[in-house]
């Protein structure tokens, strides 16, 4: 993948604003589009857009092939004769900065089930025809996981391990009876999904009118809890009732003294390899049927990853296994072309790691709040970046920039954390005329990375208040919303302007 010298926004599309609680595929996603095209942004970077799981994380999803159904607009619903006006006139009180999910969750929930009324006593041929169609082109993953999704609402959501053993083992039989014992479930979630799709595609093509492109987000591990584990139990290590034998993690660092154990499955890869790789060939085709570029977590991961025993407690006592390597992206290549893809390589990474992202030229990533932590040799520095890299002031990881220059807490040592800030304050030029988030993003852009990005948080610099997660923590994350009134015409142009004058606009004349 060659990058062209651009910039974009990082923003997850729960945080925009609107009036049912959380952001959606509605009005602000297009204003979002035109804010983006007036500041000569080409870059929409969007976290993973499938249904959330535990502590509301769409990294622990029940499905990496479906759509976050929350994300269902109800104005477009309206418009399709699915909801009537006054089914959406009176929406609770939602608060404006932040997503409550549970209740958003319940609200809309409400609405989706009336627009899947109105459509199955409705006549509906265009929308009928299109969810044929749907159906049809997704079948492969569509019908288990509306299935799934069925026979889990109807066990009041117990992991599928504690299912009725005939429905956690997938007999056929049990499975045949459940489709006629949820068959009303089984449809509505497949509408869902199909009114998900549709949204997402006409934004997607209003994005690509306005020449912005969408960098999605793919994990490297799904859920053990998901759809995809339930109906391919011969990719993962599980043992016979389906509980998992080993799991996924990172091994203890400076950061952790017991690392951490996310208790993802493991691929069995030589499975995977004896099968061609279908199941991730679909994965990325699915994908990139949504986005134009991914950002691939955990890259490290797929030149080796840390293993740990299901039954340890803590990722002290794992091991690094051999990963698929280059076998995997050769597979997928061969089937879907060159792969636009973006390794995160965040962490200790091996030369073996840069070695497999150099064969296929995915670039990597750098930080800024890590730039300024050891030598002037440091690769997060930018006087030492490459055109083959996406850099940014922070991820939706991170503290906001904001956040982390008035920390007072941190991991280092006093005197390290002043050594460090006194570094930063001569790299950044900090003469206290421009603020901190300024400063940085000035810095990236007049870098030599050949896309850089900022979560729209350190565009409008925002406190620690406004960061969208924090890792390890395991509730009221993926929370933060932007205000209607935040992205102004005023900061449209700002914006723009530094694009320009750092040649990272479709227009390459001299700004004046």
């Amino acid at each position: 993948m060659d990058l062209t010298r651009s910039s974009g926004l990082l923003l997850h599309l729960t945080s925009l604003p609107s009036p049912y609680g959380i952001g959606d595929l509605g009005p602000s996603a297009y204003q979002f589009v035109d804010f983006l095209a007036a500041s000569h942004q080409r870059i929409w970077q969007v976290l993973p857009l499938v249904p959330v799981g535990y502590g509301d994380s769409p990294y622990a999803s029940p499905s990496t092939f479906a759509g976050n159904t929350i994300l269902i607009s109800p104005d477009e619903l309206v418009q399709m004769g699915l909801l009537l006006p006054e089914d959406v006139a009176q929406p609770p009180d939602f608060p404006e900065e932040e997503v409550h999910f549970e209740a958003v969750t319940a609200y809309k929930r409400t609405l989706l089930e009336k627009a899947f009324d109105q459509f199955e006593a409705g006549v509906f041929h265009e929308v009928q025809t299109e969810l044929d169609a749907f159906i049809g082109q997704n079948a492969d993953w569509l019908e288990d996981y509306a299935l799934f999704q069925a026979i889990r609402e109807a066990h009041d959501f117990a992991i599928w391990t504690d299912w009725p053993t005939p429905l956690a083992q997938r007999d056929p039989e049990a499975l045949a009876q459940a489709r006629v014992d949820y068959a009303r479930s089984v449809r509505m979630h497949t509408f869902w999904q199909y009114l998900f799709d549709r949204q997402w595609r006409y934004l997607h093509r209003y994005a690509r009118s306005k020449h912005i492109q969408i960098f999605g987000d793919l994990p490297i591990y799904v859920a053990h809890d998901s759809a995809d584990v339930w109906s391919h139990p011969d990719l993962f290590f599980l043992n016979d009732d389906g509980t998992s034998i080993v799991v996924a993690g990172v091994p203890p660092d400076y950061f952790s003294e017991t690392g951490q154990r996310w208790g993802n499955p493991i691929y069995r890869w030589e499975v995977m390899a004896a099968q061609g790789f279908a199941w991730w060939t679909r994965r990325f085709e699915k994908i990139f049927q949504r986005v134009d570029i991914i950002r691939l977590d955990h890259f490290r991961g797929f030149e080796a990853y840390w293993e740990i025993p299901a039954d340890e407690p803590t990722a002290i006592n794992g091991r690094w296994v051999q990963g698929p390597g280059a076998s995997l992206f050769h597979a997928v290549e061969a089937k879907l072309g060159r792969l636009p893809i973006v390794a995160e390589n965040l962490g200790l990474i091996t030369d073996e790691v840069t070695a497999l992202m150099n064969n296929f030229r995915f670039p990597g990533m750098a930080v800024l709040q890590f730039a300024f932590e050891s030598s002037t040799d440091s690769y997060f520095l930018p006087h030492n970046y490459e055109q083959q890299l996406v850099a940014y002031t922070g991820t939706h990881d991170n503290d906001t920039v904001v956040g982390w220059w008035e920390q007072n807490n941190s991991t280092f040592a006093s005197e390290a954390m002043n050594r460090m800030k006194a570094y930063a304050r001569m790299y950044l030029n900090l003469n206290g005329h421009e603020r901190i988030h300024w400063t940085c993003i000035r810095a990236l852009m007049g870098s030599a990375a050949g896309l850089v990005v900022f979560p729209v948080q350190d565009l409008l610099g925002l406190g620690s208040r406004a960061r969208m997660n924090i890792p390890g923590k395991g509730s009221e994350n993926w929370r933060w919303r932007v205000t209607a009134q935040a992205l102004s015409s005023d900061l449209a142009e700002r914006l723009g302007a530094l694009t320009r004058i750092y040649g990272r606009a479709a227009d390459k004349s001299l700004p004046t």
